[in-house]
């Protein structure tokens, strides 16, 4: 295989274990690592680990037989490491939790991280293939294979975009250009000055060098400057006070009958009648059990403390019975309504929420309840409470933004704070809650919306509309957050096309620039 070499494989693998990094930098016992900041996102680091991969492609290209297999290699096993440490997380929740042998578990995470890295490895291939000689042109074709691999990863078999390149770019320079881009465009962004910084240290041209680091410098810099001559694109709806419960309720006890269940009825309760601000909002499933199953009065009690005053309440509950299914909810009540809003998550996580077709048998090897909902529609009215309009989402929905997007169709009826509910107790102390919080502090860049996270174990959070994180609890302990949201109104530009046109701009764009490419290639041969 012309090109390959044990050195370039251990930078290939190398450079997608420090890609993965780039979204939350880990930490040891707590402390930072290397002096960088523990659980933050890096975001040099991100296109330096991509530009990696972007020299491994170029050297390929550049050999006498440009090697499409060298390419599809080197690009497979970055995918394959890169993703692997960015949910390898996903191991913890079908060992310790679900009881799933620890071989099996970490041949599943290998599996799936294998799976969804193939379609960069195909990138990759397919770049060498093309073998594109032009410094401009290798790096716009670049840019739209990696569009596509991630846009293929993260919509195809229900998708999975976690530690997608942007993710590693809310405080970066790159931020500026998510209320324009989203999140698959500033990937593509990237992917373009991996590449472009590859050349550049790889170039012995004084002049080409220039025009590379002159185009970079604007590329960076220019979001920057059109975000300080311009004005917000948002405005403020005004202030609420808000209360987040964290009950840090543990994993292996939540649906216990004697430890957990009743632990979580009686805290979340306690907090619910004690709250004194106008929002109180707790985490998914904070209560375990149907409406049906509750103790006797203590679902009546609760819609009793919220039917009167100037007090509001959002909380996790599932709804449902065996005959009409089950759905993972999120129930909101208020003062001079007759029933409560309702909120029924839409994306559900494979294997532990939906049962994909051939992997029941799977599924039966662990553990873990509650494994079987129905799925709710897009687009679910938001919760209309104190002058703020409230839109909730579960778990990992909060990956999706172009279904979040749905809801800003309409400027008039449009969220002014966005509502993360989630159980990430099933990773245990991972990094997969400071990676959760990164894609959160995304969205408020997508469509300058503050995010409120309420967590059973942490992250609990309170996130403004220009991704600053303004108060957090302290992980893993039992605690209640009380602070202010200022909610906004008004369309970003990504928000307004991407809720009319969904990513097909950008598969049209990534397509586009692939077919014109290989044209290319046809007449060059």
């Amino acid at each position: 295989m012309t090109g390959l070499s044990i050195p370039f494989v251990v930078l290939a693998l190398a450079a997608g274990v420090l890609h993965a990094m780039s979204m939350a930098w880990p930490s040891l016992l707590g402390l930072s690592v290397t002096g960088l900041p523990a659980g933050q996102p890096v975001w040099w680091l991100e296109l330096l680990s991509l530009a990696a991969l972007a020299w491994l492609l170029r050297h390929c290209v550049q050999q006498p037989l440009a090697s499409w297999r060298a390419g599809l290699l080197y690009g497979g096993l970055f995918g394959c490491a890169w993703l692997t440490a960015s949910f390898g997380w996903t191991f913890v929740a079908m060992h310790t939790y679900g009881g799933l042998p620890a071989v099996p578990s970490a041949l599943a995470v290998l599996a799936l991280a294998g799976f969804l890295a193939s379609y960069y490895a195909v990138a990759c291939g397919a770049f060498v293939f093309l073998a594109p000689l032009s410094v401009w042109h290798s790096a716009a074709l670049f840019s739209a294979l990696w569009l596509c691999a991630e846009l293929a990863r993260g919509l195809w078999l229900t998708g999975f975009g976690w530690g997608a390149t942007a993710y590693a770019h809310p405080d970066g320079p790159l931020a500026s250009y998510a209320p324009w881009l989203g999140a698959y465009g500033v990937g593509a962004v990237a992917a373009w000055l991996a590449m472009v910084l590859a050349q550049l240290l790889a170039d012995h041209s004084w002049r080409r060098r220039q025009g590379l680091l002159a185009s970079a410098l604007l590329v960076l810099s220019l979001p920057t400057v059109v975000h300080l001559l311009g004005h917000d694109l948002t405005q403020s709806t005004g202030r609420m006070t808000v209360t987040l419960l964290q009950g840090n309720i543990p994993q292996n006890e939540k649906f216990e009958s004697g430890s957990g269940v009743p632990l979580a009825l009686q805290w979340y309760a306690e907090q619910l009648q004690q709250a004194r601000t106008a929002l109180v909002v707790a985490p998914e499933t904070a209560v375990p059990l149907l409406p049906h199953q509750l103790p006797s009065g203590y679902w009546a009690a609760l819609q009793a403390r919220f039917a009167g005053g100037t007090q509001a309440a959002l909380m996790g509950i599932p709804l449902g019975n065996f005959d009409d299914g089950y759905t993972n909810s999120v129930v909101g009540l208020r003062p001079g309504v007759d029933r409560p809003w309702r909120y029924d998550k839409h994306h559900l996580v494979p294997f532990g929420e939906f049962i994909p077709p051939w992997f029941k048998w799977f599924t039966e090897l662990m553990n873990i309840p509650l494994g079987d909902f129905m799925r709710g529609g897009l687009g679910q009215p938001t919760f209309q409470w104190g002058g703020q309009s409230l839109s909730a989402n579960i778990c990992y929905e909060d990956l999706f933004g172009e279904e979040l997007a749905q809801q800003f169709r309409d400027a008039a009826q449009a969220p002014t704070i966005l509502v993360n509910f989630s159980n990430l107790a099933w990773f245990g102390g991972t990094l997969a809650r400071d990676q959760h919080l990164q894609i959160a502090r995304w969205r408020t860049l997508e469509f300058a919306r503050p995010f409120l996270l309420s967590t059973n174990t942490g992250v609990t959070a309170i996130v403004d509309h220009q991704a600053r994180v303004l108060q957090t609890l302290p992980r893993d302990t039992r605690g209640v957050l009380v602070g202010e949201v200022e909610g906004r109104t008004g369309l970003t530009p990504y928000a307004w096309w991407v809720s009319r046109l969904g990513l097909w701009p950008y598969w049209l764009a990534g397509l586009a620039t692939v077919l014109l490419s290989w044209r290319w290639h046809l007449r060059k041969r």
